[in-house]
């Protein structure tokens, strides 16, 4: 309960305030949408630890962006995740996602900046802003994709220092939608960069259960999803794919790391309600003999 109190306190606090966040992309350039229509009503969101660029019609992020290194990783691992799922006030409220909206839905909300990434407690409580989530299957949300962040941390340890844009991608004219209001994407991406190699690779998976996972190249993914992730990499090296490990795997099950439902805030307030209400019973009953 402690430590729900002191992320709630931290929301409080609000994100850190600025108009550009250059230090979480690479060479200081954010990502460039190349389809105009996804720029429509897009707000540049600046956190501590992160940069998201959320848009007013999909109601999601349409990207998040981090510097990762070594340091940070370590501290990251040093933080325990305290779910606090919230609303982003900054945005107006016709414009974002509600809790609301994702109640019952079937989806889960997926981060596009993992939790896992932050290296602090207020760093990790802005990552449960709705404005870096979108609907995200249960089954990639807590298996493929939770491998593939847990690689990418891995990696980051390994070279020392990756930049990182995780996005959704929206196929077809016939998307999906929470309550009219949340587009559900098709697909998720995951980009790594290497600035000390000179090279950049995508994760590519379909927002499905028992969904695979293939590598493309930047350039691929801006012919798929009309965003160019890194502005600053040469031409030459957007067309190229680095090889990118396998998501990591529980080395005794054989199988990707699961990820346990993500509970709302009511939920853990109920929990804490039934349990404070069952100590005051058995304290009552005590005070009777």
């Amino acid at each position: 309960m402690a430590a729900r109190l002191l992320a709630l306190l931290l929301l409080a606090a609000g994100p850190a305030l600025a108009d550009s966040c250059p230090e979480q992309f690479a060479g200081g350039q954010p990502p460039v949408l190349a389809n105009p229509r996804l720029s429509a009503d897009a707000t540049l969101l600046c956190y501590r630890a992160f940069a998201v660029l959320h848009s007013g019609l999909s109601r999601t992020p349409l990207y998040a962006a981090e510097r990762l290194d070594r340091a940070r990783i370590e501290a990251a691992r040093r933080v325990d995740r305290v779910d606090a799922f919230h609303e982003e006030v900054r945005l107006p409220a016709t414009g974002r996602a509600d809790l609301s909206d994702y109640g019952g839905s079937g989806y889960d909300r997926g981060h596009l900046a993992p939790s896992g990434d932050m290296p602090d407690p207020a760093s990790q409580a802005e990552s449960f802003s709705l404005a870096n989530i979108v609907p995200q299957n249960p089954d990639l949300n807590r298996t493929l994709w939770a491998g593939i962040e847990s690689a990418v941390r891995a990696l980051a340890v390994e070279r020392g220092e990756l930049y990182v844009v995780t996005g959704p991608v929206f196929e077809g004219g016939n998307i999906q939608a929470l309550k009219g209001r949340v587009l559900v994407p098709t697909r998720l991406f995951k980009a790594v960069y290497d600035p000390r190699r000179g090279e950049a690779g995508v994760y590519l998976a379909r927002n499905a259960a028992d969904a695979g996972w293939e590598t493309v190249s930047p350039a691929q993914l801006a012919a798929l999803a009309g965003i160019v992730v890194f502005p600053s990499l040469p031409e030459t090296a957007r067309g190229r794919a680095m090889p990118l490990p396998e998501p990591r795997r529980d080395e005794h099950a054989g199988t990707h790391r699961s990820r346990k439902a993500e509970p709302s805030f009511v939920d853990w307030l109920a929990a804490e309600l039934t349990r404070m209400a069952k100590r005051a019973l058995r304290e009552a009953i005590r005070s009777l003999f």
